[in-house]
């Protein structure tokens, strides 16, 4: 019956009604949104202070305006402006007004007369300057309407006079952008000032405020940017701006120097003191060139920038700027008569008394000697001296981009590119590189220069510049990666050397790979997986040296301890080859555990030949066995590619070593690993090793942290990892004490972060605690990787159940190796655990 009830219920509840259309109302909802111009306007009346006002003007420049409600909000700000008293208040409405006319959507032309008016009355130097900054927004938006700018550009010319420095800058940034460029775009009724926009900027060249000087030569930059050609007459102002106290007005002077030599390269210009003359460009690249010695490290780099594109000068003046002599060879040397007309018209005569004293003579004056300046002499030496190595960066590319213009410039600056290689900065020396690979069509190297190149890279041998690129590797392969296989492709022909060539060849190579490695970023990963590898076959080929196995054991005992390290050596680096490195593949995972294998079957070599007695070998013999019996099942894909390698020979002798005494499978695998042959390792396109950096502590402090012996302190870690698979699960914080404990902490989950790929951050607490000691001592701190053997990218080959198999077929101690890798800096703390108070 309940049921029943609650079934009717639900029916009722459930039911569906359908209403006519008819019977709806025909009533809309119209949904207004709040005014912002009304919202302002009762904030502003009820502020009390002009700080309250202030304080709702900042809270409503936060709150986005709609288009519509611009104007609204904009004649409030203005009926405001006018009966405000503060200067910060209608320093805020001035920015606001601005702000409000950049809206997109909003043509500010219905603002213009009131926004000028509000000039009229302001005694606010910071708020005309705040009013001309948004006249200058306002204009920029009414580009399209010329009568509009030249009102403006009229109105920034009135108050051109102004005393602050920072009205006169806007003035001058305002005619800069707004000045008429079109020609005929001033009318006659017009006013003369807004007519010749050049001359009122260059009027304010010899302003008394450096400020206004440096607007000045900005605003006329400003209007050569816009289209408008410059005049020529400007060029002795510029050049006269050169000596300024201040670098922010030679800087700009530089500039516009530049521009104009860019104009009128051909014009010709009289030399001063001088009744020479010269190209234009000529001498505006001697200027330029004289300020490469400038007090100021900012307009000397941007001096030695500007040369490298001024191609149009003279070669004469290029050969000049490589030489520190002064340039007195290319004078006019007056005529004997005309140094005899000039002595008679002094009214000096000779007396007689002394032989010789109406020779002619003249007095030697470098300013009038030189064509161009004793500072442009050498200019690009004093550029690559420099104690700045922004400037001696700037300085190498302006001689590239001459140098690919001139071949015979090229020639010349040869020895001083040379020269930059010796560079203490590597961007410098980066540079340099570049620059000698993009000019080199145009040089020839020496043998000295060829030398110093090679010094520098620091090749052991100039066999490795000079090889062949082998017909497996692409053409279009970057150069580094090209050296990279080439030095493995060189290694692998190791059968026509000696022993000993063998060891050196693997010695170079590796250091090649090291030097690699930090030279290109990309690269080290792949670099040092490389050397790493190769370093295990040079640890296996000198612990299997023939007069180590030649001598009896007894009598060779620091060889056997040479041997054991060795093989202990390659075991570790085979881990940090297979759990330190992101992106290796199942091909390089075999080559890892061969290698494995074979520091393995040393170890059993050399622990038979050391130890007495026959009943422990059984055990270690039958344990290797299992293991290459598990290498078979794991990599038995990859088999095939491993001909003549040290598994494939165990493989084919398995049935005679399963049968054999300890002795003989010792004698067996002594020979097999010297005959076994050298397996390739291929590389994977993308490989990374795992790297971390500790922040904090910096280790930098010598105030020690100090707390109670047998209570706890907290230290703050803080590190960025790179690199790392599964930092969760396998980041471990190690601390070392002077007394040789070791605290190993694992970090919280929740104390990694992943700012982005293939990086996480480390921010957890270390909690330190000890006994009392007597004075502070250092502890270190550092980052360790756990690593797991079952956890190896070789479980992922095979299904689960055959992993499992062979795990079960190893013994107990082999069925997951476990250990740890430093791969950070130690970081050393100092503490000092105090005796606890009684």
């Amino acid at each position: 019956m309940a049921a029943h009830l609650k079934k009717r219920v639900y029916e009722e509840f459930t039911k569906a009604v359908q209403q006519q259309h008819e019977d709806l109302s025909a009533k809309k909802l119209r949904l207004t949104k709040p005014s912002k111009s009304a919202a302002l306007h009762v904030d502003l009346c009820k502020a009390t202070s002009p700080a309250d006002a202030l304080q709702y003007l900042l809270q409503f420049a936060r709150k986005p305006v709609e288009v519509e409600s611009v104007e609204g909000v904009v004649r409030i700000l203005l009926e405001h402006y006018y009966k405000e008293n503060d200067a910060s208040v209608r320093l805020k409405i001035a920015s606001l007004l601005g702000l409000l006319s950049k809206t997109a959507g909003f043509s500010p032309d219905c603002i213009m007369d009131d926004a000028i008016n509000t000039l009229q009355n302001e005694k606010s130097h910071q708020v005309l300057a705040q009013l001309l900054d948004t006249l200058l927004v306002i204009g920029t938006k009414l580009t399209e309407n010329p009568p509009v700018r030249m009102r403006l550009v009229e109105v920034a010319c009135k108050h051109l006079t102004d005393s602050s420095h920072g009205v006169r800058n806007k003035c001058l940034q305002l005619i800069g952008c707004l000045g008429p460029v079109e020609k005929g775009a001033a009318k006659e009724s017009e006013s003369q000032a807004a007519k010749d926009v050049q001359k009122i900027i260059g009027d304010h060249f010899n302003d008394q405020d450096p400020r206004v000087r440096t607007a000045a030569i900005k605003a006329m930059l400003q209007l050569h940017e816009r289209g408008l050609k410059l005049q020529q007459a400007i060029y002795s102002q510029a050049c006269k701006l050169l000596a300024d106290d201040y670098e922010q007005v030679r800087s700009a002077a530089v500039q516009l120097i530049w521009v104009l030599s860019q104009l009128y390269p051909e014009s010709i210009v009289p030399i001063p003191s001088s009744n020479e003359e010269i190209r234009l460009v000529d001498d505006a690249f001697g200027k330029i060139c004289h300020m490469v010695s400038d007090g100021s490290w900012v307009v000397r780099v941007q001096a030695a920038k500007l040369l490298g594109s001024m191609q149009q000068v003279s070669s004469h003046f290029l050969d000049q700027t490589l030489d520190k002599k002064l340039m007195s060879d290319l004078r006019r040397k007056r005529t004997a008569h005309e140094r005899a007309k000039e002595l008679y018209s002094s009214g000096e005569f000779s007396s007689g008394r002394k032989w010789g004293d109406d020779a002619p003579k003249e007095e030697i004056d470098t300013g009038a000697v030189n064509l161009i300046e004793s500072g442009a002499c050498g200019a690009f030496v004093h550029g690559l001296e420099d104690e700045m190595y922004e400037v001696r960066i700037a300085a190498v590319e302006a001689l590239c981009m001459l140098a690919q213009s001139s071949p015979s410039f090229a020639e010349k600056c040869l020895d001083f590119l040379v020269d930059m290689f010796n560079d203490e900065i590597e961007e410098v020396r980066l540079q340099s590189i570049h620059t000698m690979r993009k000019i080199s069509n145009n040089i020839t190297l020496r043998e000295d220069q060829l030398d110093t190149v090679l010094a520098v890279l620091e090749l052991p041998g100039r066999k490795l510049v000079s090889s062949p690129v082998s017909p497996s590797i692409p053409p279009h392969e970057d150069p580094s990666q090209q050296f990279l296989h080439q030095s493995l492709e060189r290694v692998y022909n190791l059968q026509h050397l000696d022993p000993q060539g063998i060891q050196e060849l693997l010695e170079f190579t590796i250091r090649d790979l090291q030097r690699l490695g930090e030279l290109q970023s990309e690269l080290a990963g792949m670099a040092d997986f490389t050397a790493t590898y190769l370093q295990c076959q040079l640890l296996l080929i000198k612990a299997l040296q023939e007069k180590l196995w030649n001598v009896a054991a007894p009598l060779y005992l620091k060889q056997n301890a040479l041997a054991s390290a060795a093989a202990k050596q390659i075991l570790e680096e085979t881990y940090k080859m297979e759990f330190m490195y992101s992106g290796v593949e199942s091909r390089q995972v075999v080559i890892i555990h061969h290698m494995r294998l074979q520091a393995k079957a040393l170890q059993l070599i050399v622990t038979a030949r050391t130890t007495r007695g026959v009943e422990p070998l059984f055990g270690m013999c039958e344990k290797f066995l299992q293991e290459v019996d598990s290498f078979q099942r794991c990599f038995i894909s990859e088999l095939p590619h491993m001909q003549g390698s040290f598994v494939d020979k165990l493989l084919d002798l398995m049935p005679r070593l399963v049968t054999s005494k300890p002795s003989e499978v010792v004698k067996i695998l002594q020979t097999t690993l010297r005959q076994s042959t050298f397996l390739h390792l291929p590389l994977p396109e993308q490989l990374h090793r795992a790297t971390a950096n500790i922040i904090e502590p910096t280790g930098e402090s010598d105030n020690p942290l100090r707390f109670t012996s047998g209570l706890v302190v907290a230290l703050d870690v803080d590190a960025t990892l790179e690199h790392v698979q599964d930092p969760q699960g396998t980041v471990k914080v190690q601390v070392l004490y002077p007394d040789g404990q070791a605290q190993l902490i694992h970090p919280k989950p929740a104390d990694f972060r992943n700012p982005g790929p293939g990086r996480h951050r480390l921010i957890t607490q270390v909690y330190l605690s000890h006994t009392a000691w007597t004075e502070p001592c250092q502890i270190e701190v550092r980052l360790l990787l756990a690593y797991n053997s079952n956890r190896s990218k070789a479980a992922a080959k095979l299904p689960k159940s055959a992993w499992n198999e062979s795990l079960e077929a190893l013994p107990p101690s082999e069925n997951g190796i476990e250990g740890t890798i430093p791969f950070s800096k130690p970081v050393k703390v100092y503490i000092m655990p105090k005796p606890a108070r009684r």
